[in-house]
């Protein structure tokens, strides 16, 4: 059995300059567990893959396309690939999601 925990996994660099961690990384699938403080947001982007968004705590605003919807903890938002989106946080406490693409991308996302 392979464990990771959160707060083991070093920070990613990333273009959105958020905290963001790798949980999973397979030919199969990709997770990563994103942390958005208060006014925190992810840029507008474009997946080559199929992504859905969970959400674990807090309420941010997931954006796919032209909608956007505040999502509560336990939360499970589908975003098609090569659809416009983003996450924001616009309350005053912290947003965790887990980001889950599918398979894993082999070309890179497009930070609009």
């Amino acid at each position: 059995m392979k464990i990771k925990k959160y707060s083991n996994q070093p920070v990613k660099e990333t273009p959105h300059n958020v905290d963001v961690r790798e949980m999973y990384n397979k030919e199969s699938a990709q997770a990563m567990l994103i942390a958005l403080k208060p006014g925190e947001s992810l840029k507008p982007h474009k997946t080559p893959v199929d992504v859905f968004f969970f959400v674990i705590e807090g309420t941010p605003v997931i954006h796919i396309g032209e909608e956007s919807e505040i999502c509560e903890p336990d939360t499970l938002v589908d975003s098609p690939a090569e659809i416009v989106h983003y996450i924001s946080n616009s309350s005053d406490t912290l947003a965790r999601i887990l980001v889950v693409k599918a398979p894993r991308p082999v070309s890179k996302t497009k930070v609009l």
